[in-house]
């Protein structure tokens, strides 16, 4: 694969990553609630690193062609998503030296992360209709090789965008509790509306 090809991809990549979702709620959540965001990125990554061993081993289209199982994955998101989001919305965090109520575990935490995105749909899609258009057997490569290289911009670009977010969040909130209190319900509402939207657009479909 060429640096021009590669450039254009993380280009695009870079705004789909930047756009909020489920995935900057999370991190917020874990820059105003824990000492280190570390762990709450690192399962997140974990969720996409799933996608993108699916993605190269193929097995993302048996995935996606079948709507039955896709549907359920969905589900299965999006609750967890609505749960994880009602708890932020009952017990909003303050930012104090004594918070640890979500950090006490880091393991808990990268799980939840993982979890999230995971059972996010939307990151198995995008593998599906980002991924190809980049994807060249003309190249020479193989298609997994590329499949690879691909993936380990897009986990790369994650990395760093939910890690510069949840800092940002922490930094910022860090000596206003009020706000912090108020990040956390925002980014709770967010999750909530979000496995809420999946819900009904899969159940009503």
């Amino acid at each position: 694969m060429d640096t021009t090809t590669l450039a254009a991809f993380l280009a695009v990549d870079l705004l789909l990553v930047f756009t909020p979702g489920a995935d900057w709620a999370y991190a917020i959540s874990a820059g105003v609630r824990d000492r280190s965001v570390v762990p709450a990125v690192a399962g997140l990554i974990v969720g996409h690193a799933a996608y993108a061993l699916l993605a190269v081993a193929g097995l993302a289209v048996i995935v996606a062609s079948s709507p039955a199982l896709l549907t359920a994955l969905t589900v299965v998101g999006a609750g967890y998503l609505v749960r994880l989001g009602w708890g932020a919305l009952r017990r909003p965090a303050a930012m104090t030296a004594a918070q640890g109520d979500m950090g006490s575990s880091r393991t808990r935490v990268m799980l939840k992360g993982a979890a999230i995105s995971g059972l996010n749909p939307k990151a198995l899609l995008l593998y599906l209709s980002l991924f190809p258009q980049f994807i060249s057997p003309a190249t020479g490569w193989p298609v997994a090789a590329q499949t690879g290289v691909l993936s380990a911009v897009h986990l790369t670009a994650c990395a760093v965008v939910y890690l510069g977010v949840g800092v940002l969040a922490r930094t910022v909130l860090k000596t206003r509790p009020t706000a912090a209190r108020t990040v956390t319900r925002a980014s709770g509402a967010m999750m909530v509306a979000i496995g809420g939207f999946l819900l009904a657009e899969h159940l009503t479909g």
